[in-house]
């Protein structure tokens, strides 16, 4: 009875002991994180924190071959025994006594796997720690735990640890599928790490230890005979095992797509495995193109390049270069590029055009003012320095010109369009109200590559905007969750603009080469030439490329067109179906576009004046309401050519003639050139009409335009320009506040010497109609 006492005493302390003596330190040593491609191909393997090569390994992710060879080999009754082999133990002595010497083990798995993470020297005293370790491990550990911390830390030799991150050193694949030569070698290592380990030393020992395992678990049926369905004998496999040469060096571990491996993993610092969309071939291809390319960028002073690819019928991220080279410290190699916000220049105007149409403020045929304009000090200038008069919005976007676009988001609202942006996903923006200004439009904001890859792919996807997938996580949907940023309508119209082949950034060999399919695209350059962007989408792939210097060194090289935009038709004719593009390839509009008349001049509603005539498309729901500005139907005296009003056509023979007429900025931009525009005839003598109409409209001071005295410059050589719009091109009288300063035809410019203070503007016409302005002048600080 006090024996059995006492054995139950001794079970009960062991019980305890097992609980309150922690676990080996080494079972939650981190791992190697691995960052794998779409298809689960490892893409980048990274050190673990102890300099290690030891990769997450599940027993589910093994081949099962290798799991029942390692269990034939070491440890049969695995499944069964308590963490020490009592059989085992029993035949080991047994041998050992009859041979005079140590010539077996009674060592399990567990033992083993107590004996890599907790070294000991080789003595009984250890022995006996090993197997009480390995008790307090299966009483913690469910069997397969064991299984997997074993196969994770078993040692094959140096800082090389576990199955799966030898099959890679060793095959260059992963343990998910294993040839019978491959799981021998496997079995072989461990046994003798230090003389088995492949260095071209250690070739023939490896070899003779891996063919005698193959040749005993051939014997007893624990080796593949090679694929399912085909009939190979044990001595065949045998043969084939014989004649596979052992590795004799390490490969290199992955180390591929190595700034999409750091983001991410700063991103995820806690997970071990992250399942990627991108695609291996793909990222590679941009690699080299972008590697390519960078021979030739270099001496033109251009020393950091990005590409993102996407495929935009599911938003998944499927190339990521963050510059040309990681390891190019002199110029911030491994600064992650596709992250780090730029400016656009003008990347960003299809967004503005799209929402343009959508508001009903413009349509792409619409003609509009490109002349020099002034917003409050800011006055925007085209990339040439050049102004081209009237353009159509179409011709303005495949231009890129600046002008239209500050006047369009004027209109439309910079806060409307900044909101547009963060809709779809671009997060670098400052938060704080009217942080930005007009020039938004041309470049005056940042955001990143990817994040521009973004807005393209709503592009690309009628309007809809969809968060770009960069990481597999979970079943993947057959629709990513979008909204929309415009209409399906605005969306067709814009590319279509976009896909003009006429344009300065088409590239001069493309020209002799041809073009992807159906690709539209944009190109921007930054103030000062820091930034060369090209953007754009063929029918399944958006590709962004940003060039430029992460330490933001300008290059006269740095020109959207010239620089970036070729990498793009490279990119996009790489990765997409080839072939020229055709009108039969454009696709169906949308139904929310329908056709409206509009005058064949202006591309406005048409008035009773536009004989010319065309239809377009317009979104069904905005059409602009704007009549035809430009044409204007005067009755005139036959004989004297002068134009009369309803009060004088008595005793006169009157006919009606239609007469082109432009904006008075359009013709004080025009006088500025030395160019002139007929105008419609003055009114006969007592023939002016009456009537209040239109008051003029102050253009310049802008509402709510501050002017900034410089210090030490004298005024005089600060004037304010004052200009007005007014019909007819009336005679306008200045006056600041209250004094006379001057008078002009409204398509002449009249300058004020300003003071500090608040001043009232006015401006009157000869028929006394009267606008205001007040103008506040201050000292720059």
């Amino acid at each position: 009875m006090r024996a059995l006492l006492l054995l139950l005493s001794l079970v009960g302390a062991g019980g305890a002991a097992a609980w309150w003596v922690p676990l080996p330190e080494r079972l939650a040593s981190p791992h190697s994180a691995v960052i794998e491609y779409r298809d689960g191909t490892p893409a980048h393997v990274f050190l673990a924190p102890d300099e290690r090569w030891r990769v997450l390994t599940r027993v589910e992710d093994v081949d099962p071959a290798y799991v029942r060879a390692l269990l034939a080999l070491e440890d049969k009754r695995f499944p069964w025994h308590p963490g020490v082999d009592p059989l085992a133990v029993v035949r080991a002595g047994i041998s050992n006594v009859a041979r005079g010497r140590r010539v077996s083990g009674a060592s399990t798995l567990t033992m083993q796997l107590v004996r890599v993470l907790e070294p000991r020297p080789r003595t009984l005293f250890s022995k006996v720690i090993e197997s009480l370790r390995a008790l307090q491990l299966e009483l913690r550990m469910s069997k397969d735990a064991l299984l997997a911390a074993y196969l994770q830390f078993v040692p094959y030799g140096r800082n090389v640890e576990g199955v799966e991150a030898a099959s890679l050193a060793y095959f260059g694949h992963r343990a998910t599928h294993l040839s019978a030569a491959e799981i021998a070698t496997l079995l072989a290592v461990p046994q003798n790490p230090n003389r088995r380990f492949p260095t071209p030393g250690n070739e023939g020992r490896l070899k003779a230890a891996r063919d005698d395992i193959a040749r005993r678990l051939l014997a007893e049926d624990a080796l593949p005979l090679g694929p399912s369905g085909q009939r190979v004998t044990p001595g065949e496999a045998q043969a084939e095992v014989l004649a596979t040469p052992v590795p004799r060096t390490l490969m290199p571990f992955p180390r591929e797509a190595p700034h999409a491996a750091v983001w991410l993993r700063a991103q995820r610092p806690e997970v071990s495995r992250l399942r990627t969309t991108l695609d291996a071939g793909t990222q590679r291809l941009t690699e080299r193109l972008m590697r390519d390319a960078a021979g030739e960028l270099g001496p033109r002073g251009i020393h950091n390049g990005v590409a993102v690819v996407v495929d935009h019928t599911s938003a998944e991220v499927l190339a990521l270069v963050g510059s040309f080279d990681f390891f190019d410290q002199r110029h911030g190699g491994q600064i992650v590029g596709f992250a780090l916000p730029r400016s656009p220049g003008s990347a960003l105007k299809p967004l503005l055009y799209a929402m343009g149409i959508d508001r009903g403020l413009m349509l792409p045929e619409h003609l509009v003012a490109d002349t020099p304009e002034s917003y409050g000090g800011y006055s925007p200038r085209n990339f040439d320095g050049r102004f081209l008069g009237l353009v159509r919005m179409e011709f303005a976007l495949s231009q890129s010109l600046n002008i239209p676009f500050v006047r369009l988001l004027k209109d439309m609202g910079v806060e409307r369009f900044l909101g547009t942006l963060r809709r779809a996903g671009v997060d670098s923006l400052a938060s704080e109200p009217g942080h930005y200004g007009l020039s938004a439009a041309v470049g005056g904001l940042e955001v990143t590559p990817l994040e521009l890859a973004g807005v393209y792919v709503a592009l690309a996807r009628e309007g809809r905007a969809a968060p770009l997938k960069v990481l597999e996580e979970g079943a993947p949907a057959s629709e990513p969750v979008s909204q929309e940023l415009f209409s399906p309508g605005a969306a067709w119209l814009t590319r279509r603009a976009l896909s003009l082949k006429d344009r300065p950034d088409f590239p001069a060999r493309r020209r002799l080469t041809g073009i992807p399919a159906q690709v539209h695209w944009k190109t921007g350059t930054s103030f000062g030439h820091r930034d060369a962007w090209a953007a754009g989408s063929g029918p399944r792939h958006t590709a962004v490329v940003w060039l430029g210097n992460f330490d933001s060194s300008p290059s006269v090289h740095l020109v959207g067109a010239e620089a970036a935009g070729p990498l793009l038709f490279d990119v996009l004719e790489a990765i997409g179906p080839r072939g020229l593009a055709s009108e039969a390839d454009a696709a169906v509009p949308p139904s929310d576009l329908t056709r409206v008349e509009v005058c064949a001049y202006s591309g406005h509603l048409p008035t009773d004046a536009c004989v010319q005539r065309r239809e377009v498309y317009a979104r069904r729901e905005s059409v602009p309401t704007k009549r035809c500005p430009y044409h204007q139907q005067v009755e005139v005296d036959a004989r004297t050519g002068l134009s009369v009003s309803p009060l004088c056509r008595a005793g006169r023979e009157v006919e009606s003639r239609v007469y082109l007429t432009w904006p008075a900025s359009i013709r004080r931009w025009l006088t500025e050139q030395h160019r002139s525009l007929p105008t419609p005839p003055a009114y006969a003598p007592g023939c002016e009409p009456g009537g209040a109409e239109h008051p003029p409209e102050i253009l310049s001071p802008s509402e709510g335009q501050v002017a900034l005295l410089i210090p030490g410059v004298a005024p005089e050589q600060q004037e304010v320009p004052l200009e007005a719009e007014a019909a007819n091109d009336r005679e306008l009288t200045w006056f600041v506040n209250g004094k006379f300063l001057g008078r002009a035809k409204a398509a002449e410019r009249v300058w004020w010497t300003p003071a500090q203070g608040t001043h009232e503007i006015l401006v009157t016409d000869d028929r006394g109609l009267t606008s205001r302005r007040l103008l506040v002048v201050r000292e720059r600080r």
